[in-house]
């Protein structure tokens, strides 16, 4: 938009260019346009009406002769309509004629001054506010910063009879997040995260276990041996539903905002997890947990060493005739997804899909034997068979099972 442009109502202008083979001057085009207009529209869009009424401004006509042909840009302003305007736009591509010579007028666009004058406010207000955070200093920034921390602080509540660092929501949310210690409860509660709660230290509180069995359980841990502690004893004592872990060599208290929640958005079902990288079956000889770690030296608490509790030797398998019978039987269900409760005396009472296994045995109501499915034993059925009285899982085999009652025989293929 050029100096002069009479922009209190306008809305739009319309920018054409006119070629003339010969030479014009600014009146012949401004009176060409006028004539050769007049009546070719309604009396609503006569230009000349229109003019006199304000609704388009004055034609600005740019024109420049050379070697006997003149070429020039015209700009006209309207606050009419859209479609009054490009009515009247398209209309300019009828003049032929420019004075004594033979001209061409082709409209090249229809420019919105409000969408300029909008991306003109965005551009300023970009500025000023560049300008604004300049201006605070380093001294009004730390105060800020100290005012936030302090809200954090005060928002940090306490869980269970240990006292441990918990998010406000952590009585009230559905699903938890397990992490290592207090910092990093701050930091989760800095992006808004608060339904988290700090195990404080590698001695994990049976509180946590306890409450794990309650809510759906995320494990947020370190990315480092440390975290790999804690998450083995956690899986111990407690039920995790997922596991997530931050960068590696980094920790959860140290990770930005993007950081944290990529890593809980690309968290696992603690199956899968414990597919891939099989932790609880690595050996801890040579890894000592470092105690310079300032997240475990804070009190004599978290200086205890991590023993790691012994995993159950699996029982040698006795091939009587009832653990070949059922292995017969659970050859019939391989390939199909299914399984089935078995009574005392080996009568299906309920065959199950394998993937609401879980929920089955949890929901049964009466007396049931054994269990016989084609998949894997996981230390999730072994716990909740143990609480329904099973005495017997039979599959193709078993995988990461750290607890296994008494009472529960294990019974598989390989």
């Amino acid at each position: 938009m050029g100096k002069g442009e009479e922009l209190t109502t306008t809305k739009y202008l319309i920018h054409a260019q006119i070629t003339a083979n010969g030479i014009v001057e600014k009146p012949d085009v401004v009176g060409a346009v006028f004539g050769q207009t007049e009546g070719l529209l309604s009396n609503d869009l006569d230009l000349r009406e229109l003019q006199r009424t304000g609704r388009i401004g004055r034609i600005q006509v740019n024109i420049q002769s050379n070697g006997g042909r003149a070429k020039g840009a015209i700009v006209i302003p309207s606050s009419l309509d859209r479609v009054e305007t490009a009515i009247l736009a398209a209309s300019l591509e009828t003049i032929n004629r420019v004075g004594p010579c033979e001209a061409e007028i082709q409209t090249l666009k229809v420019e919105d001054v409000r969408a300029v004058k909008r991306e003109q406010v965005v551009n300023r207000a970009k500025e000023i506010y560049k300008n604004m955070v300049e201006s605070v200093g380093p001294a009004s920034m730390k105060m800020i910063e100290e005012v936030r921390e302090a809200m954090r602080v005060h928002e940090i509540s306490e869980y269970g009879d240990d006292r441990l660092p918990a998010g406000p929501s952590i009585h009230t949310s559905d699903a938890i997040i397990v992490v290592e210690g207090r910092s990093d409860v701050l930091n989760l509660l800095k992006y808004g995260i608060k339904n988290t709660v700090a195990v404080e230290g590698v001695s994990v509180p049976q509180s946590i276990g306890e409450l794990s069995k309650k809510r759906t359980t995320t494990a947020f841990v370190d990315g480092d041996r440390g975290g790999e502690l804690i998450l083995k004893e956690l899986l111990q004592i407690g039920d995790v539903d997922y596991i997530t872990r931050a960068p590696k060599g980094k920790e959860v208290e140290d990770l930005e905002k993007d950081e944290v929640l990529v890593a809980l958005r690309d968290k696992v079902p603690t199956a899968q997890f414990l597919a891939n990288h099989n932790i609880l079956n690595e050996s801890n000889g040579n890894h000592k947990r470092d105690h310079n770690n300032k997240k475990y030296n804070r009190n004599s608490r978290r200086h205890q060493k991590f023993t790691p509790r012994e995993e159950v030797a699996p029982e040698p398998v006795v091939e009587d005739d009832e653990v070949t019978l059922m292995k017969d039987m659970l050859r019939e269900f391989e390939g199909t997804g299914n399984g089935a409760i078995l009574d005392e005396a080996l009568n299906m009472t309920k065959e199950v899909e394998v993937e609401n296994l879980y929920e089955e045995i949890k929901n049964i109501d009466g007396t049931a034997d054994s269990v016989i499915f084609d998949g894997v034993i996981s230390q999730r059925l072994v716990d909740v068979a143990s609480e329904k009285g099973i005495k017997k899982l039979v599959a193709f085999k078993s995988m990461n099972i750290v607890k296994k009652p008494h009472e529960v025989k294990l019974i598989t293929i390989d």
